[in-house]
């Protein structure tokens, strides 16, 4: 008895060293008079962290070391959820987060993540750079009270499962796990499936214990949450074109200074081209490594499946009016 206690009590305190070790304050960052904490739900290894961490030098710099960035990856602070309701506590200072989860305070926000909102990638970049994104932002600010800095692309979501999935039947009562945020669920209701909200961290063991058949995201995030290990099919649905979020939480932003605010702003923005330009990348090449893994990789025809969608896009289920829907669509047209 006593040695089984010693060794629970030993392995308690080395996972609460390894704890505080990932996730303590670069040396570096010691130099800057405040430090804000930045959380997200996504790998250390994705484009999103490392972008998010380089920024701590950029702001110090900025800043003349009145600010730095500590960036807390993978769930550490919480689920999506939870970190969104951190920005207005001030539990988190800066968070990447999904729009349908910001659509959550300001319904209208939610449409770029919308599936099959955007014709394109050009589509999204529109959007993004458009004045509809801008009065978006300012109605989410409003509503929220937090800040909405930059808007950094996610990739393309498409469909893992254990079989391909080509057509809109081919998901005909299908469990798959979406995100917790009701948006998630229009692309799997209208093609017959049964959408099963799960947190990000806990969605490996789902599929492989098989609570979920099914899961969707972009290649380079099946690619580092390793979903390819526990699913052998990836149909290329391109369902939406994701983006993440990044949001200043409102007592945070009202701290700073003018002077602040801006340097924040620009290095955020900056993390966002870094991001973005990865993951553009990652796109091209990841099909080929997916193949090369042995797993199952389908070309799809998404125009079935745009068509049982698009008769959603202005259903009971939008968090947008007719006006704003029209407006984006008209973007490059």
């Amino acid at each position: 008895m006593t040695n089984r206690k010693y060794k629970r009590t030993e392995t308690s305190a080395v996972s609460i060293m390894a704890l505080l070790a990932a996730f303590a304050i670069p040396a570096s960052a010691q130099a800057a008079d405040r430090v804000l904490n930045w959380a997200h739900v996504y790998e250390a290894s994705e484009p999103y962290h490392t972008c998010a961490v380089a920024a701590h030098d950029q702001l110090v710099a900025a800043t003349d070391n009145r600010l730095g960035i500590s960036v807390f990856p993978a769930s550490s602070l919480g689920n999506e959820v939870d970190i969104n309701e951190g920005l207005g506590l001030g539990t988190v200072d800066i968070i990447y987060t999904g729009q349908l989860f910001a659509g959550r305070s300001y319904g209208p926000m939610a449409i770029g993540g919308a599936p099959y909102m955007f014709r394109d990638f050009d589509h999204w970049v529109g959007f993004r750079d458009s004045d509809l994104f801008q009065e978006l932002a300012e109605g989410y600010t409003n509503a929220s009270g937090n800040t909405i800095i930059s808007l950094t692309y996610y990739g393309a979501r498409h469909t893992t499962a254990n079989k391909p999935v080509l057509e809109p039947s081919d998901l005909d009562r299908m469990k798959i796990r979406v995100p917790n945020a009701p948006l998630y669920m229009m692309f799997p209701r209208a093609a017959g499936a049964n959408p099963t909200p799960i947190a990000f961290d806990e969605v490996y063991l789902a599929l492989q214990q098989g609570v979920v058949d099914a899961q969707e995201n972009p290649l380079p995030t099946i690619q580092a949450k390793a979903f390819h290990e526990v699913q052998s099919d990836i149909s290329l649905t391109g369902h939406i074109t994701d983006a993440l979020l990044t949001i200043v939480g409102g007592p945070t932003w009202a701290s700073l200074s003018e002077d602040d605010r801006a340097a924040l702003s620009t290095v955020l923005q900056a993390a966002a081209t870094c991001a973005t330009d990865q993951i553009i990348q990652l796109e091209v090449d990841l099909a080929d490594w997916f193949r090369s893994e042995g797993v199952n990789v389908h070309e799809v025809d998404r125009g079935p499946f745009i068509e049982v969608v698009s008769a959603l896009h202005n259903s009971d289920m939008a968090t947008w009016d007719q006006e704003t829907y029209d407006r984006l669509q008209s973007i490059g047209q």
